[in-house]
């Protein structure tokens, strides 16, 4: 099935859409609840604003991303990897 071009609302429950593909789409303030994207690929994404709860992200990988403002439980996550910087130079020394 082709979505094109449409500013329709779609809602869809109990599928699977394992190896859809979605490119150059909106998805703002939309939701995901009980949503499996295990093995997904996120790239070129705004995810400003985006709030994870209670989600599995053992084997989550972030590379080459803007951290500013990213918090993980209420810590900025530059200040974590300033915080293991330091820690990693006084380790050595």
């Amino acid at each position: 099935m082709e979505i094109r071009e449409t500013t329709a609302k779609i809602a869809a429950e109990n599928a699977c859409l394992a190896g859809s593909t979605f490119r150059d789409v909106n998805l703002a303030d939309a939701v995901f609840e009980d949503v499996k994207l295990e093995g997904a690929t996120i790239t070129n994404a705004c995810l400003g604003r985006v709030t994870i709860r209670d989600a599995n992200l053992s084997g989550l990988s972030i590379a080459e991303c803007c951290l500013d403002g990213m918090t993980i439980d209420g810590i900025t996550v530059t200040d974590l990897l300033d915080a293991y910087a330091a820690a990693a130079v006084a380790a050595r020394g």
